[in-house]
């Protein structure tokens, strides 16, 4: 809309600025990109209402904040998977030396005694001797006793 001999290609630049909002799927770099393109490109004989910038703002702001509460979340849940699987360690590793009940992969039931504690990709398992003296890998799901065999 010509404004003193002025063009103004708000809608062009909003439309550019929503497109590459959508690719961020609006985040709060996008929301601001948005709020900057706004202010840029008003009619400065009819500005924006203050009431309607405060508003703007204030979802801004909340937007930034519950993204830094869910970046806070992950990382309390991370935290509490490690200390998840470190009270599991430590209770397995206070049975080393015990006996062990085990299904193997086709499912025939084997038994022997607990030699070590494994995490592998964050899973923990136990290495198992069995009577011949050979190792095998368990995984926690696949035990069905701990304890005095026979």
């Amino acid at each position: 809309m010509p404004v003193s001999g002025v063009t103004n290609n708000n809608t062009q630049d909003t439309t550019q600025a929503i497109s590459s909002a959508a690719k961020d799927t609006l985040g709060k770099d996008a929301f601001l990109q948005l709020l900057v393109t706004q202010m840029r490109y008003q009619d400065p004989l009819d500005p924006m209402d203050n009431g309607e910038y405060l508003a703007q703002l204030a979802q801004f702001s909340a937007l930034e904040q519950m993204t830094n509460v869910a970046s806070g979340l992950t990382k309390i849940m991370d935290v509490v998977d490690n200390i998840d699987t470190s009270l599991l360690v430590g209770q397995l590793t206070s049975m080393i030396g015990q006996g062990v009940q085990w299904m193997d992969e086709a499912g025939k039931a084997m038994e022997g005694s607990i030699k070590a504690v494994s995490i592998s990709d964050g899973n923990p398992s136990i290495v198992a001797v069995d009577a011949s003296g050979a190792q095998h890998k368990v995984n926690i799901g696949e035990i069905t006793r701990i304890g005095t065999l026979g």
